[in-house]
């Protein structure tokens, strides 16, 4: 089978190698479609795992199953989770599934941006999630993202009523307003360092976007009743981002800190003004647990969260380069979405 081997950021090589073998409680899955995850293009942390071969958000078919499987079968459609927990340590049994040590060792051989791809028997008795019939592979790619957004937006104990900035409107920003939007959010803010995003995040539901370099803080008193943020969901690795996100919060509310920075970056905090006089609570979130998937996959089969409109980009495996470059440097491009088995 061919697969894109990650080197790089600018240098993923197409390679054959064989089908994965499947064992006793594993399947075999002909992987569909795959989207490049804003993770996938974080050179600092997966270059030094290279060469490997990555795509988490799968969906696709089952073609082989293995002895002992009884819940799946072949022609059935479904998306995965890469990363699944234990349900046993002390973190699953205090609801912290997803920085539990199984989860973190767990995944797939190889990656999605493979023709197959071997779903081990851990991933496949906690983690398969089949597709309703009117989920298209595409739209079942979104399932693990959106998991992850509903994780970070139950972690920021999101209400009806309150009001939301969103810093940051790439995918994992667009998923934050429209979830915000469901949930009742009086008032959404966005903001992004691109025009064309930010016309987007106004098509997903936000009530104002702003370019990152105006004065947020003093946007968000101008449409929020001269209040600032009660959430701010922080989508963009940018110190400037988490400066501005600590400035714009309003007393008692909450910061949820979405993206990953880079691993050398740190912060100055006045804990008398963030946590002693003001109660501002900083928070973060990481994946998505299995209950968070069952969630996702249901907010996508009821369309009430619309990931259709979010696909920019649908490349074949030969063009994976490129989507990577799309990704790394965003212009007019939201989600990038690899079909292994396209013809280019």
């Amino acid at each position: 089978m061919r697969a894109a081997v990650y080197y790089n950021n600018r240098d993923i090589r197409l390679e054959d190698m064989p089908i994965p073998k499947i064992g006793p409680g594993e399947i075999l899955v002909k992987i569909e479609a795959c989207g490049i995850c804003g993770s996938d293009v974080m050179e600092w942390y997966r270059v030094k795992k290279a060469p490997l071969v990555l795509g988490h958000e799968i969906a696709g078919e089952i073609v082989k199953v293995g002895e002992d499987v009884k819940k799946y079968r072949v022609g059935q459609r479904i998306t995965a989770s890469h990363h699944v927990p234990c349900n046993t340590c002390h973190y699953c049994l205090t609801g912290h599934h997803t920085v539990c040590e199984t989860l973190r060792k767990t995944n797939f051989d190889p990656g999605g941006f493979a023709e197959y791809v071997r779903i081990p028997a851990i991933n496949v008795d906690r983690g398969v999630y089949p597709l309703p019939d009117n989920v298209s592979f595409e739209e079942g790619t979104f399932t693990e993202p959106l998991a992850c957004v509903v994780r970070g937006q139950r972690i920021a104990q999101m209400q009806p009523g309150l009001s939301v900035l969103v810093i940051g409107s790439g995918v994992a920003g667009l998923l934050h307003i429209q979830l915000a939007r469901l949930m009742g959010a009086s008032k959404i803010v966005a903001t992004d360092v691109n025009e064309h995003r930010l016309k987007v995040a106004l098509s997903m539901g936000a009530d104002a976007a702003y370019h990152a370099s105006e004065d947020i803080p003093e946007r968000m008193h101008e449409v929020n009743d001269g209040m600032l943020a009660d959430r701010v969901i922080v989508c963009t690795s940018a110190k400037s981002a988490i400066i501005q996100a600590i400035k714009s919060v309003e007393r008692g509310g909450t910061i949820l800190f979405f993206a990953p920075t880079e691993p050398e970056v740190t912060l100055p905090l006045s804990l008398n003004e963030i946590f002693w006089r003001n109660e501002i609570t900083l928070t973060s979130s990481y994946a998505g647990s299995p209950s968070d998937h069952v969630v996702a996959l249901k907010l996508i089969r009821s369309k009430a969260i619309d990931v259709k409109k979010m696909i920019t980009h649908k490349l074949s495996l030969n063009e994976i380069g490129l989507g990577f470059q799309l990704v790394s440097n965003p212009k007019d491009s939201i989600k990038v979405i690899i079909y292994p088995h396209m013809t280019p």
